[in-house]
């Protein structure tokens, strides 16, 4: 083998490793949700993280996250910047992606990039048990 053709040998395996590192990125990304309504019973337990502050769950895409004993967010969980999920930092009052280390604020706004562009922030609504979560 002459040394181009180990050049070019090597540059597609090269090239193939990218294309294969790009697919794993890509396959932790979640879809962003379009048109939502649905409502979670907090009694169930599939959803008890919610009844105390600092809990979250996922349900099609969108992070639910317990602020306080009042308050909710709910927000696309796939980062803007690489599609990652995010996940709720109670402490801190705010969602990371673990990826490349974007923050978003609890109404969705960009705190940290380097994400540009803002989650996707759905309306909630408590009543008794049930958290109304709708667009």
């Amino acid at each position: 083998m002459n040394r181009e053709e180990f050049l070019k040998k090597l540059s597609a395996t090269a090239l193939l490793g990218c294309t294969c590192g790009l697919a794993a990125c890509s396959s932790d990304s979640e879809p962003t949700p379009t048109v939502f309504d649905f409502s979670l019973d907090l009694t169930q337990s599939q959803n008890a993280a919610l009844n105390t502050p600092g809990g979250s769950v996922t349900v099609d895409g969108i992070i639910i996250a317990r602020l306080s004993t009042t308050e909710f967010a709910a927000l696309s969980r796939a980062c803007t910047h690489a599609g990652t999920p995010v996940n709720f930092r109670f402490n801190e009052k705010d969602f990371l992606c673990p990826n490349h280390g974007s923050i978003f604020s609890t109404n969705g706004s960009v705190v940290r990039g380097p994400a540009v562009s803002p989650l996707r922030q759905f309306n909630t609504e408590l009543n008794g048990n049930l958290l109304r979560v709708f667009s």
